[in-house]
């Protein structure tokens, strides 16, 4: 089980990169910048290698999710990159706009490594996977989806869960085959309605 507790310093700076990422890329003033110094260890987990994902909602309803299953390039590169993505390229949604950027809320995961879910039919899956704390990805040929451990939120049950995630690699959503390939991940995450203390710019 995955009981870390995520860092809230390490949190504030990941929202921070990701809003001020956007910011950059939409012309304004940055308003995510960092303005104090970090702690040395925040600092060293920015640097080092890092997946994340980011989530962009507007009064609850997705605005653009975009991110890396595995790490590739430092956090703090990753998550600015995604945050941009997550904007501009969704192919789901139109590219964000300034007008509607200050009603949009961050939100930023960053993943453990996937571990292979050692499953051999889709009973055993539906035995095998942890409601509300599983991120998995899905495998089959030349398909493949994922969902973040959020995504429970609406799909409680792993019968639906499952269905779903399939359905959105492009295959029927009861496929199966002795070739799918499950994989797992947990998330540390941090939301900027978490952060009351936070206050955006009222110009914005």
């Amino acid at each position: 089980m995955h009981t870390r507790v995520p860092s809230p310093e390490l949190g504030r700076s990941l929202l921070a990169i990701a809003r001020g990422a956007i910011d950059q890329a939409l012309g304004l003033p940055t308003q995510g910048d960092l303005a104090v110094a970090l702690p040395p260890e925040v600092q060293r987990r920015l640097d080092a290698p890092g997946a994340s994902f980011v989530t962009l909602t507007q009064r609850g309803d997705l605005r653009g999710c975009i991110g890396s299953l595995r790490a590739q390039r430092s956090l703090r590169e990753d998550v600015r990159a995604n945050a941009v993505a997550a904007a501009f390229d969704d192919p789901r949604f139109p590219p964000l706009t300034a007008q509607e950027w200050p009603a949009t809320e961050v939100e930023v995961s960053v993943l453990s490594a996937p571990q292979p879910l050692p499953v051999h039919s889709r009973d055993e899956a539906l035995r095998a996977l942890r409601p509300g704390v599983d991120g998995v990805v899905f495998h089959w040929g030349p398909y493949r989806s994922t969902f973040l451990p959020q995504v429970w939120a609406q799909l409680p049950e792993p019968d639906a869960f499952l269905r779903h995630l399939v359905a959105k690699a492009g295959l029927p959503p009861d496929f199966w085959d002795a070739d799918v390939r499950l994989e797992r991940y947990t998330v540390d995450k941090w939301r900027e309605g978490d952060f009351a203390g936070r206050k955006r710019d009222a110009k914005r």
